[in-house]
Parts: C-alpha cells; sequence; structure tokens
C-alpha cells in the first residue's frame, strides 16, 4: 500500500531560553484485522524482526459483549498482520497492560464488563513467547486485581505495576514482578491522595525514576489528573520508592494516552482530556468525548515541554509498540465520534540532519565491542568525571536511531532492532564531540 506520511514539529516556547524542535513523521501502515480500541500492545522481536503485538480489547460496537480476548500480531518488515491465540482467559477484558522482557511478553491484569455492567479486575498474568509465538502458563496471579494501570520495565529485569483501579476504586499499591522468579513484591505505595493514585494514567521508567502522568481519580465524577507523578527508584533495594510530583502546566492533563521516550525525553502520545467510559461516553457529561490529537514532550532533567496538535492520534491507548528509541507504533484505539480504529500509525523521531566527524584529539577512552554486533554492544569508559556523557547512534544519513544518557562507566545498549549496514557512534560531552566511530550490524 502507498504511506500516507504527515510531518510535525514540536517546538517548546513556555519558560525556555533555547527553541527545543523534536521532529516526528507519521505514515498509516496496513490496516490491523479489525478495529479494537484499549488492547494491551507492546513489541516483540522473532529472529531480529521487529513485531508489534495487540491483545484483547474492545470491538467497534463499544458494548459489553464486544469486549474480548482476540490478539494479533505485526510484522514491521513485511507491514502485514496476523491473527494469533487468543489471551487464555475465560472472559473478554480490557485495560490491561502488556510488557516484554527479553523473548516473553507479559500481559498482566484488565477487567471484564458483565451485562448488568458490572466490572471486575483481573489478576491474571498470562505469558507469551515471542520465538515460539505460543502461550506459556500464567505466572503468579498479582496480589491485588488491577486494571488501568501504569505499567513500566525496569532494568529489563522487573515490571512495575504503579496504582489503578481495583474493582471499586483507584488503589496506592506498587506491585513488583520478577519475571525470572515468577514471584510479587510490594513496592513503596503511592501516597494516598488523588493526587497519586489513578486510574487510565500512563508512564515510563527512564533509568531508576518512574515518570506517571494524568489518569483520573475516584472521586466524583472521576476528574481528570494534572500531575506528573515521579518516583526514584532505590537501585539497592528496588522496593524502595521516594515519591513526589509537580505539575507540568496547569492547562495540560490527559487520559489513556500511551507513554513512551526518546532517550532521556519522555513523549505522551494521543489520549483525551476528559475521562469516559469504555465505550467513549463520558463520565461528568454523558456526552461522546473527543481525542487530544496531541504529542506532549517532557524533559525530566529541564522542565521543558511542548504539545503539539496538528496529528490525528487516537485515544483510549493501553501501551504502544516501541520499536527503538526513535520508531514506535499505535495500534487501534478510538477516533473522533469515538470511532473504533484498526489503524496502524508508524512514529519515526527525526533529528535535524548532523555530520559525523571524528574529533582530531579524542578527549575519552572508551572501548566499545562486539563490532561487528548483532543483538547487543558493551560501552566501556577508561574514565569517567561524573560530567553527563551522551550516547548516539545513527544512520549513513544523519538519522537518530538510538540515544542514551550514561551514568557509569559501563553500559549495555541493545541493537537487535536496527537493521543490518553501517551505523555511526558518536560520544557527545558539554555539547561538543569527543568521541565516535563507525559501528557495522550484522544479521
Amino acid at each position: 500500500m502507498e504511506n500516507k506520511t504527515i510531518t510535525s514539529i514540536l517546538v517548546c516556547l513556555l519558560f525556555a531560553t533555547n527553541i527545543i524542535a523534536q521532529h516526528w513523521e507519521v505514515s498509516q501502515m496496513s490496516p490491523m484485522p479489525e478495529r479494537v480500541s484499549n488492547n494491551a500492545v507492546v513489541e516483540g522481536f522473532v529472529d531480529g524482526v521487529p513485531y508489534v503485538y495487540s491483545f484483547a480489547g474492545i470491538d467497534s460496537t463499544k458494548i459489553y459483549s464486544g469486549i474480548h480476548l482476540k490478539s494479533y500480531r505485526y510484522n514491521t518488515v513485511s507491514d502485514t498482520w496476523e491473527t494469533i491465540a487468543p489471551l487464555p482467559d475465560t472472559l473478554g477484558k480490557i485495560a490491561a497492560g502488556a510488557s516484554r522482557i527479553d523473548d516473553i511478553i507479559y500481559i498482566i491484569g484488565g477487567y471484564h464488563v458483565f451485562s448488568d455492567q458490572h466490572e471486575i479486575s483481573s489478576n491474571r498474568v498470562h505469558r507469551y513467547h515471542t520465538q515460539t509465538n505460543t502461550y506459556l502458563a500464567d505466572g503468579a496471579p498479582i496480589p491485588v486485581s488491577i486494571d488501568d494501570q501504569v505499567q513500566a520495565v525496569w532494568r529489563d529485569s522487573l515490571i512495575y505495576v504503579v496504582t489503578g483501579w481495583s474493582d471499586t476504586g483507584n488503589v496506592p499499591d506498587v506491585q513488583i514482578y520478577n519475571p525470572s522468579e515468577d514471584s510479587w513484591s510490594a513496592g513503596t505505595p503511592v501516597p494516598t491522595n488523588p493526587f497519586f493514585r489513578a486510574f487510565g494514567a500512563s508512564g515510563t521508567i527512564i533509568g531508576d525514576t518512574i515518570y506517571y502522568f494524568g489518569g483520573a481519580w475516584d472521586g466524583g465524577a472521576f476528574t481528570i489528573l494534572k500531575y506528573l507523578r515521579i518516583g526514584a527508584i532505590n537501585p539497592d533495594n528496588p522496593t524502595e520508592i521516594e515519591w513526589s510530583n509537580s505539575v507540568i502546566d496547569l492547562s495540560v492533563e490527559g487520559y489513556r494516552m500511551a507513554a513512551t521516550n526518546v532517550g532521556d525525553r519522555i513523549y505522551w502520545l494521543g489520549g483525551s482530556g476528559v475521562t469516559y467510559n469504555f465505550d467513549g461516553i463520558g463520565y461528568a457529561s454523558g456526552l461522546g468525548v473527543e481525542p487530544l490529537n496531541r504529542s506532549l514532550y517532557y524533559d525530566p532533567e529541564t522542565t521543558d515541554w511542548s504539545a503539539d496538535f496538528s496529528n490525528d492520534i487516537p485515544m483510549d491507548l493501553r501501551g504502544i509498540g516501541n520499536i527503538n528509541d526513535t520508531v514506535q507504533y499505535i495500534v487501534g484505539g478510538m477516533m473522533s465520534e469515538q470511532s473504533v480504529t484498526n489503524q496502524t500509525l508508524k512514529l519515526e523521531w527525526q533529528s535535524f540532519p548532523v555530520s559525523i566527524k571524528t574529533p582530531i584529539q579524542p578527549s575519552i577512552e572508551y572501548t566499545i565491542y562486539p563490532n561487528p554486533a548483532s543483538d547487543k554492544i558493551q560501552i566501556e569508559l577508561a574514565k569517567w568525571d561524573g560530567k553527563e556523557i551522551h550516547f548516539r547512534i545513527f544512520d549513513n544519513e544523519g538519522r537518530l536511531h538510538f540515544e542514551k544518557r550514561l551514568t557509569q562507566k559501563e553500559c549495555t545498549i541493545d541493537v537487535k532492532y536496527l537493521l543490518s549496514g553501517i551505523y555511526h557512534l558518536e560520544l557527545n560531552k558539554e555539547n561538543s564531540v569527543i568521541a565516535s566511530q563507525q559501528l557495522v550490524i550484522e544479521k
């Protein structure tokens, strides 16, 4: 099919001395087999090919009987969808979360809706193996049944399930799943006030810090929340979290957005500015809710932010296919007039063109191996003075494919999403290139 390409520029104008611009390119790819919303979405890799997965959700009827367990996967290379086995549950569900660690996807929680409209949160942990395209036996059930939770992975080892809704209300629980041990532990709960407890919020983990934004609290007509919550994880004891909050701007809010990051910067994509039930009807107004069509950018280091409304990005999102730092996929969701969509949107973050140059006198000693590489590379700095160093990977056209802020002398980088070819590695310190070299990717 011919791709429809839309380009947008995000420009930060408020409280910034310098203009910060990010360039998103959004393309419509082959549509899903059917329309679905409130589906759990995540990425996976099979023999080096990136896939996007969709689990369960609600169909275009937007009624309780349209909530299902149907699941699909999308091959990003061939631009094709296929149906996979449905989630191994007894009832259809929505508002689950999906996270991947290595070759296994964990689909956690969600809720079931019955004919009398009552709802029950799920405690199931479904495990799907990307290499065999099959479900494993369920993992240990989550201690507190949950749906519409914030869900994110820490250091490719633990899954944090933060706040959310459990049967009758928002809960402050932070539940931490250890896949290698198939066990749960309790993290420091979020404060028990409406600024932190939320359902329909979304977030990510950068380094050792949890960031989540928006959502609704369980008082009155489910008021939408404007707060950015920050949880500092103690790396020596990951159950210990120090919680704080802030407001990006009093005019900024969001509900059921997709959350992702580009390097150390966070994007909340799509969503709505009004809270609503599973049918897209506002809790307070009883009227249909419209999507924001917004890309919200936030830099935790500088607290700069910006918002762009030029692209049609759905609401009712429960995840994103994070192929790499600069390529994301949004599948399904609700568009204008609460229309359930089968769109597959590819979002590519573009940096402005750069020239790749090797410093005449490199100012740092480092080792990067293996090279050629296919799966992971290791970066080792001979010395590090504690000052911020950014590691970046560019292709031959100057497009940024990966960025990470180094916080220690040794770091492992996942490169299995990169296609075969020659790339450029760059170490940048205080806005100056201090080292660069070629990287060969072989599949």
